[in-house]
């Protein structure tokens, strides 16, 4: 909601939020939220409601990014696309599979997942227009950042924030693992060859304490 609202205000920009598998209860709660808040004339709310069937709950996702491309090769806009949560669009994809006949891969998951997902993530990108920058929630099954599924999401992400449940339990918030936490930029040629080394300096010393 901070994101949207500094979007709108700030830098004029646009917002597209999906919810993918969304309960009814939370997209109205996002609405009212952002009616008050005066962002709505800003931002475009696409739902797939849990309820609904899957061919459906796939399509949000790809239909929140079109707007977006909308958004940002015919007006010219900057765009932030929202996709909460892009494991339900897997998840939707798999019975989508089932459904159709498809013999499952790994762990149940459909045969074309990767091609599902690259041809989601792939056209979120910039032109000479205008920008689409995504951020996505990644639900993680088990816990298991080796599952098909979200492994396969990070992949073609630049960067990802892992919450742990053992941080949580601790009483620190956000429960942010900075060891499962990727950055494409933590390179010396972008932060600075001193920010580099402190950085990977104290995951080294965050490694040894784990073990």
């Amino acid at each position: 909601m901070e994101l949207i609202n500094n979007i709108a205000k700030q830098h004029g920009g646009l917002s597209v939020f999906t919810g993918v598998g969304e309960r009814t209860r939370e997209g109205n709660d996002l609405y009212n939220e952002m009616t008050e808040s005066g962002v709505i004339e800003k931002t475009t709310l696409v739902y797939g409601q849990m309820n609904e069937p899957p061919g459906a709950r796939m399509r949000v996702a790809l239909s929140g990014l079109t707007m977006a491309e909308y958004f940002r090769d015919k007006e010219g806009q900057d765009v932030l696309l929202f996709i909460d949560n892009i494991f339900r669009f897997t998840q939707a994809g798999s019975e989508v599979s089932a459904l159709l006949g498809r013999m499952p891969s790994a762990v149940g998951y459909q045969p074309t997942l990767a091609t599902e997902m690259g041809a989601l993530q792939e056209r979120i990108t910039s032109t000479k227009k205008g920008s689409i920058t995504s951020v996505q929630a990644v639900y993680v099954p088990a816990d298991d950042l080796t599952d098909p599924a979200p492994a396969t999401t990070f992949a073609h992400l630049d960067a990802t924030t892992v919450l742990s449940r053992n941080i949580s339990s601790m009483g620190i918030f956000p429960a942010v693992d900075p060891l499962d936490s990727t950055s494409r930029i933590l390179t010396p040629e972008i932060v600075g060859e001193e920010h580099y080394e402190v950085a990977r300096q104290v995951q080294s010393i965050l490694q040894r304490y784990n073990e």
